[in-house]
């Protein structure tokens, strides 16, 4: 597995600024701190893959700031033999976007659909940090919905608050059976 030092080096010696840096930093311990949650009650995950994505999901910012900066991350990571991470930087986007949207969006014609579980939880820690610093669920959502323009109906904001759900479903306290 690769080490929490050398997936920061591979920011810095992409180019990242300090300011992208400090937010993965943020975002990794957001997903952490959800993935412990999510393991001590009794679901599989993999902490240092939860760490070591979220420090990579942001490294093509390195490249551009815009909605591209995922697939410039995924080749990135494939550049440095890391395909293991590409998911993180490609999937992260949003709460994932579908191929149609990705279409529309001048991305390339695929999915960009977190599926595993560790993605999920790096994604939706992503959402819970703004710049450095960590914010509430509604106000992620009142940000990400005045970053996409759109209305209560958008199917972007359907995939967060399903995003949101699973992930507190799994963060929830199981009953005893």
């Amino acid at each position: 597995m690769l080490t929490r030092d050398v997936a920061l080096s591979a920011l810095r010696n992409a180019g990242c600024s300090e300011d992208v840096i400090k937010h993965c930093l943020t975002v990794e311990r957001k997903a952490v701190e959800i993935a412990e949650k999510i393991k001590g009650n009794g679901h599989k995950v993999d902490l240092e893959l939860v760490r070591v994505g979220a420090i990579l999901h942001d490294i093509g910012r390195a490249v551009t700031h815009g909605i591209s900066h995922g697939t410039e991350g995924a080749k990135i990571l494939r550049k440095l033999g890391l395909e293991d991470f590409t998911n993180f930087a490609e999937n992260h986007i949003g709460a994932g976007i579908p191929r149609d949207e990705a279409e529309m969006l001048g991305l390339p014609s695929k999915d960009f659909l977190p599926k595993s579980l560790e993605e999920k939880i790096v994604t939706y820690a992503d959402k819970l940090v703004s710049g450095n610093v960590s914010i509430s669920f509604e106000e992620a959502r009142e940000q990400f919905k005045a970053q996409i323009g759109a209305g209560e109906n958008h199917p972007a904001l359907k995939r967060l608050d399903a995003l949101h759900a699973q992930i507190q479903s799994f963060m929830a306290k199981r009953k005893e059976d």
